[in-house]
C-alpha cells in the first residue's frame, strides 16, 4: 500500500513519513512493519502493514478534495448540540482519532463557532489547536503551499 518515502497521515499523530519497511520476528511470526516518522514530533511509530486499515493509516487528501476540506470549514449554519463540555469534548476526540481531514474540519469549525460565544475548556482549547494543526500540516503538503499560507487562509474564514 506504501512505499518508502511516502507522505501519509496516522490518525492522532498527524502527517509523517515512511522511512522504511522492516521485517520483524514478533512471538515467532515474522511480520512486516512500516517505519512511520511524524514530521510534527519526530516520533517514530512502527505500524504492521497488515494492520494499516484497522489504525487508520491513510494517504494524504486528494488535491481535488482540498476544496471540500474549505467549504466545510465556511458552512457556518451548523447545528451545534447543547452539551456539557466532557460531552462535546469525547465527541470530538473521537472524529480526530478517526483520521478523517473532513471530520477534523467539523470540529475545529465547530469549536471556533462555540468559542464566539462561550469560553472553551481548556481541553478545548487545546483540542482546537492540535486539530488546527492537523489540518494545516496535511493541507500544506497537499497543496504544495507554506503552512503560514494555509493558516492565514483559515484564518480568513473565521475573520
Amino acid at each position: 500500500m506504501f512505499k518508502i518515502g511516502d507522505k501519509a497521515v496516522y490518525p492522532g499523530h498527524g502527517v509523517g513519513e515512511i522511512k522504511a519497511i522492516e521485517k520483524k520476528e514478533i512471538m515467532g511470526k515474522n511480520q512486516e512493519f512500516y517505519i512511520f516518522l511524524t514530521l510534527d514530533s519526530g516520533m517514530t511509530i512502527m505500524i504492521p502493514k497488515a494492520n494499516t486499515k484497522h489504525v487508520g493509516l491513510r494517504r494524504l487528501v486528494n488535491s481535488n478534495e482540498v476544496p471540500r476540506v474549505f467549504e466545510i470549514l465556511k458552512k457556518k449554519k451548523v447545528k451545534i448540540i447543547n452539551q456539557t463540555w466532557n460531552k462535546r469534548y469525547k465527541l470530538f476526540n473521537d472524529k480526530i482519532k478517526r483520521g478523517s481531514i473532513f471530520e477534523i474540519a467539523e470540529v475545529l469549525r465547530d469549536l471556533i463557532i462555540i468559542s464566539s460565544s462561550k469560553d472553551l475548556s481548556f481541553g478545548e482549547r487545546k483540542m482546537m489547536d492540535t486539530a488546527k494543526t492537523l489540518l494545516v500540516k496535511e493541507l500544506a503538503l497537499a497543496t504544495s503551499k507554506k503552512e503560514q499560507v494555509v493558516v492565514e487562509k483559515i484564518e480568513n474564514i473565521f475573520m
